[in-house]
């Protein structure tokens, strides 16, 4: 029998200098349309994206510049030029910028834009959710969970969760009958101070 393990994905920590070129709209959208779709050509990036191939050249000239994409030398003829992404997955922690007020900036930028992402990408499956089957309406959703722990158990239940989405992702078969493409979001947040209680309830209030 052959050998189906998949690769493991290619992982990049994200330096001071990555974070400054990344923390830019198209950059963000080149990177994350070609790990989506696979290597592109500047044109095919740009009717995608619904901008100029002028600016999808020179923002894949920058961001390869910092080993985020690179030119795909197989594929390209003549002048045809296809880029792909350097990296499957995307890792940082906040704090790698702390000592970098410009970093920091780029950092918190991104993560403000993978919020506005989320809420682009909601609406739009709002608009069009009645188009697919009840099936997939009920497997798709949202929901929420409080609890009270440290932040060394919050850091081990985001890994523990993980583990769990790569696990399924690794063993996912795209060839597999009704399978769809989908995204998985991942977020932990304090709980707002207008919701925190201000002392422990007491024995009746429990």
């Amino acid at each position: 029998m052959g050998n189906d393990k998949k690769p493991t994905p290619r992982q990049v920590r994200l330096d001071h200098r990555q974070v400054r070129v990344l923390a830019h709209p198209l950059r963000t959208r080149l990177l994350g349309a070609l790990r989506v779709k696979g290597p592109a050509t500047a044109t095919v990036l740009a009717e995608l994206l619904g901008t100029n191939t002028g600016a999808t050249s020179y923002h894949l000239r920058q961001l390869a510049e910092v080993g985020l994409v690179t030119e795909d030398p197989d594929l390209g003829t003549g002048r045809q030029r296809f880029w792909r992404a350097a990296h499957d997955v995307t890792n940082w922690e906040p704090t790698d910028f702390d000592d970098d007020p410009d970093a920091r900036a780029a950092i918190e930028w991104i993560e403000d834009n993978q919020v506005r992402h989320f809420v682009e990408h909601a609406e739009k499956w709002f608009a069009i959710r009645h188009e697919w089957s009840p099936a997939w309406r009920d497997a798709f959703g949202m929901g929420d969970i409080f609890m009270t722990i440290p932040y060394g158990r919050l850091e081990a239940l985001k890994a523990e969760v993980w583990q769990l989405l790569e696990r399924y992702r690794d063993e996912a078969d795209p060839d597999e009958p009704g399978a769809e493409q989908v995204q998985i979001f991942l977020a932990t947040l304090p709980l707002l101070a207008d919701l925190r209680l201000a002392t422990p309830p007491s024995e009746e209030e429990r």
